[in-house]
């Protein structure tokens, strides 16, 4: 399967940029472009929707790795397909035309029971120093949660040049890995075909970006890497830990956010620009500098994901300890950051 999968990849990487290519051309003749606003981080108008290529080829590919190696009984598969066409079909519509925020969420809602029925929920997950820990039924609200909310906040956190697609990068080669390390193919095989086929985007949208992702990229993103850590932990729930892991950054970024406006009385619903990575670019830093620091703070993640599958004794203290002070590190950047911007601005007045 291993060879296999290598080869799926090496064609759906050159795939992935000159599909993103045809879509580009394609948007900017349909005008389907993202007009800044004053809440955009980019200056000029850009097309949108080349997260499309990476839906199509992933779950194409997925579809013919299946043919290969049913590793997944066929509900498993046809569910997955289905939650995840059915969130990049609602994000498409909503990158050609707004749709409102309760259409999306009914659609994200559906596609999280879809995968619950059909992979069940996280019933034990292992803690770092303190071992496998019995949810009991609130699984069930926990996963959902889980699936729901990353499928947002992925969408939340593509909002600069590169930063989608380089956390799908990163995570992607780390469910190669544990994949492979934990028997499973098919997961491995699409956390290589999302390595392909962000890497082919990223030829387009590393800094500075001529498409963006859309919500049709982001959102699947979300969903798929909410998803697998649940599917995979079926059979080593240490997976449902490590698939947090690989996604760590977008997961503290979005939610320090959501609970720091819902602690300041804002509309938590309503657009932004206060992510942590929003205010470091809008401090001075460039998107290449920003998005490089969430790709190396995600490949830390990866590392340690890795080392917990692998159950190496000495990896839960340095993860207890080094991904809440990597936490703790990001937001006093941000912070010292816009305090010398602020206290720049003031002297040059």
């Amino acid at each position: 399967m291993i060879p296999i999968a290598l080869a799926f990849g090496f064609i759906v990487c050159p795939l992935a940029y000159f599909g993103v290519g045809l879509i580009r051309s394609w948007a900017e003749r349909q005008r389907l472009l993202d007009v800044p606003n004053e809440r955009s981080s980019h200056t000029h108008p850009t097309p949108r929707g080349g997260g499309l290529v990476i839906v199509v080829l992933s779950t194409l590919g997925l579809v013919l790795g299946w043919l290969f190696n049913p590793a997944w009984a066929p509900v498993i598969l046809v569910v997955y397909l289905v939650g995840a066409w059915l969130i990049a079909a609602v994000s498409w519509l909503d990158d050609l035309r707004s749709l409102p925020n309760r259409m999306r969420f009914a659609a994200h809602s559906l596609a999280a029971l879809l995968a619950i029925v059909a992979f069940g929920y996280w019933r034990v997950v292992s803690i770092p120093l303190v071992g496998p820990f019995d949810l009991g039924w609130l699984g069930l609200p926990v996963t959902f949660i889980w699936i729901v909310g990353l499928t947002n906040a992925y969408n939340f956190m593509d909002g600069i040049d590169g930063i989608a697609g380089g956390q799908a990068f990163v995570a992607g080669i780390g469910w190669a890995i544990l994949g492979w390390l934990a028997g499973q193919p098919l997961v491995g095989m699409l956390g290589l075909l999302l390595v392909a086929s962000s890497l082919g985007f990223l030829g387009h949208n590393w800094p500075p970006a001529r498409i963006f992702m859309g919500d049709v990229g982001s959102a699947f993103l979300g969903y798929t890497f909410a998803v697998l850590p649940v599917v995979a932990a079926q059979h080593n729930f240490r997976l449902a830990l490590a698939g947090v892991l690989l996604v760590w950054p977008f997961v503290f970024d979005a939610a320090f956010t959501f609970l720091r406006r819902l602690r300041n009385r804002e509309n938590v619903f309503a657009a932004h620009r206060s992510h942590l990575y929003q205010r470091l670019v809008i401090a001075g830093y460039s998107h290449r500098f920003v998005s490089s620091l969430y790709i190396v703070f995600a490949a830390i993640g990866a590392l340690f994901a890795v080392g917990w599958t692998l159950e190496i004794s000495v990896i839960s203290p340095f993860i207890m300890i080094a991904i809440p002070s990597l936490c703790v590190a990001l937001w006093a950047f941000g912070v010292r950051t816009e305090r010398n911007a602020a206290n720049n601005h003031q002297q040059n007045q």
